[in-house]
């Protein structure tokens, strides 16, 4: 491990606030932004793009905002590099997080964190790295899968880091070591956690108060596993077997109930939680085998679930359940996706969602009770050779959208905003 102490840590202009999305899906993990005056039609085309910037590297990675400052990362010339760029569109400083991976479908996963005017990253090889967010400059590194005998997954990791409070959670996967806690300001260990026995998976954990007890909920290779936030230990594991170990959803928590899902037709479970003062157990409460999202996210908006159901694309696969009872409220089709394993993903701002699809389309639609009503289209030209698995952010009035080397920012607030 190497780390450096700079001088400007404390409060710097890259400080998340508030009006900021600091993280993968919101400060709240929800995918919900709280944007207000949005436009609720789209003129023929789409809305006005603001500008578009390249040279941000290849990946999968989806964009945060913290102040005035937007960052990201990508795959350029065999490293992994995090880029920050001003609201013009302009870089402003540019870092190497270690190699980049080459594997399958070559190109960054994971999103940046901002926490306290640091931004963590974890590249798909492994390397957790910790900087500046208003210089760039390092502050630590250290490779998980080397520093506790982690094991790589087949298309590399993808885990968007959760800090809270002095910690960094991340998860090497490793048969001895599965989870790991971090002290967000050096890289010294704080914690492991084993038990669970699997590698990792490729969402993002996310964290649950629930009855007094403060737990992280992550998806692994083949389980959810619940790990108490304060030591480590290994408090649940729920078995999530899926076609070639694809656990990619970002779990959601509301009431005491965990919403995962996973494609091959695994379906979307809710789990509820059984508190006992420092412990906790789980039992499944409904499956609706239908809605099986693969990558593109899972929404909770007023006790409704919506997504993209993979093996249900040639059909109308955007799909909306009840979050009580699991049944099914509507499928519906307002946009295609065409790739060869198709995908959406979704986003919702000020009454409305933005439906992404693997192949640069994006739709404006109003939910219904029978379906998304289509409320506009924006049509990207050029998107580039890969598919358009970046989940797509609204925010400050504006909608981002990542493809390839590039990011677009269009202007989705009302002329009187």
């Amino acid at each position: 491990m190497k780390y450096v102490l700079p001088l400007i840590l404390a409060m710097t202009a890259a400080s998340v606030s508030a009006a900021d999305w600091p993280r993968f899906h919101g400060p709240n993990s929800d995918n919900v932004s709280p944007d207000t005056g949005l436009l609720k039609t789209w003129p023929e085309g789409g809305p006005s793009r603001i500008w578009e910037a390249s040279g941000i590297g290849e990946g999968y990675s989806s964009p945060i905002i913290a102040g005035e400052t937007i960052y990201t990362s990508g795959a350029a010339e065999g490293n992994c590099v995090i880029t920050a760029l001003n609201m013009e569109g302009k870089i402003v400083w540019q870092q190497q997080n270690g190699t980049a991976w080459e594997g399958s479908y070559p190109g960054t996963r994971s999103t940046p964190t901002i926490v306290d005017g640091l931004l963590y990253h974890l590249s798909g090889n492994g390397n957790l790295i910790c900087l500046s967010a208003e210089s760039g400059e390092k502050v630590w590194t250290v490779n998980i899968l080397e520093k506790f005998e982690g094991r790589n997954i087949r298309w590399g990791l993808s885990e968007s880091l959760l800090v809270i409070g002095d910690k960094v959670i991340c998860s090497p996967g490793g048969e001895n070591i599965g989870m790991v806690a971090l002290h967000k300001m050096t890289g010294e260990v704080i914690w492991k956690s084993a038990g669970s026995k699997d590698g990792p998976g490729y969402a993002s954990p996310i964290l649950v108060d629930h009855q007094g007890l403060q737990q992280i909920v992550m998806p692994m290779s083949e389980s959810i596993v619940g790990v108490r936030a304060s030591d480590g230990e290994l408090l649940w594991r729920y078995p999530h077997k899926v076609y070639t170990d694809q656990n990619i959803t970002t779990p959601l928590f509301q009431d005491g109930f965990v919403i995962i899902s996973a494609c091959g037709r695994q379906g979307t479970t809710s789990l509820q939680l059984q508190v006992s003062g420092d412990q906790c157990s789980v039992e499944q409460h409904w499956l609706n085998e239908t809605l099986d999202d693969k990558q593109g996210g899972i929404i909770l908006l007023d006790g409704r679930l919506y997504g993209y159901a993979e093996s249900q694309n040639r059909g109308e696969p955007w799909m909306c359940i009840d979050f009580v009872t699991g049944e099914t409220i509507f499928q519906s089709a307002p946009i295609d996706s065409g790739y060869k394993y198709k995908n959406g993903s979704l986003t919702y701002a000020d009454g409305m969602f933005y439906l992404y699809s693997d192949r640069g389309a994006m739709a404006l639609a109003k939910p219904g009770n029978s379906g998304f009503e289509l409320a506009g289209m924006l049509e990207i030209e050029d998107f580039g050779k890969n598919p358009t698995w970046a989940h797509p952010v609204v925010f400050g009035g504006k909608l981002y959208l990542r493809y390839g080397d590039r990011l677009a920012i269009y202007n989705v607030a009302k002329e009187s905003n």
